[in-house]
């Protein structure tokens, strides 16, 4: 297996809400005996490294904090000059509590010395928030969101991801934010450098085009697109965007893997 690190979504690609996919568990036990690394990759900032491990453990996969890079990690490395700056975190406690333990000067009140307002996926959002925020943006300071994602995937359907709501934002102020996580490189070259191996020895695996996949473009890296979450065959026919391969899902990856019809 010429692979050696493996950059793994998690929703839609490992599980779907509460329901583990069919192979996870076995492509897991593959890569790691055939002496590969899995790290699980989010753009999610609503929830720390904690909770996806209780989450992971509860779906029997087996892991360690070390094993995850998340949004949150690669804000923190993308802000590391603006410590002495305040930022107003429009986003959960728990990523506010992540940003605040690293180190950063957060606030969730409208203050007239904020810098920077930095926006994740926010499952207790409120209107004050989006009010603040359209404040700030006037006021002109620097707009930072986590990742661009549309929707995060549910066993019901789609919720509004960060993405959609800096849409909201964006037709209300006419501000667009910096993007931090997929599909910007820097979440996979950062763990490409913590694992110490090569592009050609790692390998993206996601479900969606426009973050993952595009992550993975950017980062000069192999991808495989799985169609068991947000992405589907129309979605990649219409798409500028092309995996190295398309797979309809774990259980294929790892049967291919096996076979040596892929890396």
């Amino acid at each position: 297996m010429k692979k050696k690190l493996f950059l793994l979504d998690m929703d839609g690609t490992l599980y779907l809400s509460d329901q583990l996919f069919d192979g996870t568990l076995d492509f897991l036990s593959y890569i790691r005996s055939h002496g590969g690394k899995p790290v699980f990759l989010t753009n999610n900032s609503s929830k720390g490294v904690d909770a996806y491990l209780g989450k992971m453990h509860r779906l029997g996969i087996p892991c360690t904090s070390s094993d995850f890079f998340t949004s949150v990690d690669a804000a923190i490395a993308f802000l590391s000059q603006d410590r002495n700056k305040k930022i107003y975190l429009f986003g959960t406690r728990s990523f506010y509590t992540q940003m605040q333990q690293a180190g950063f000067c957060v606030t969730t009140t409208l203050e007239p010395d904020i810098d920077i307002l930095l926006c994740g996926f926010d499952t207790e959002l409120t209107f004050q928030k989006l009010e603040d925020a359209c404040i700030l943006l006037g006021r002109g300071v620097r707009f930072v969101a986590t990742n661009p994602d549309w929707v995060c995937p549910t066993d019901y359907g789609y919720v509004p991801d960060c993405g959609s709501v800096c849409q909201m934002l964006f037709r209300a102020t006419g501000r667009t934010p910096e993007v931090i996580g997929k599909p910007q490189p820097d979440m996979a070259l950062l763990a490409m450098a913590k694992a110490g191996v090569s592009s050609e020895e790692t390998v993206l695996i996601g479900d969606r085009i426009y973050t993952d996949i595009a992550c993975g473009d950017a980062a000069g890296i192999d991808t495989i697109l799985v169609l068991s979450g947000e992405s589907t065959m129309e979605t990649l026919n219409q798409s500028e965007i092309k995996p190295t391969y398309v797979m309809q899902d774990i259980r294929q990856v790892l049967t291919c893997l096996e076979r040596e019809e892929i890396i």
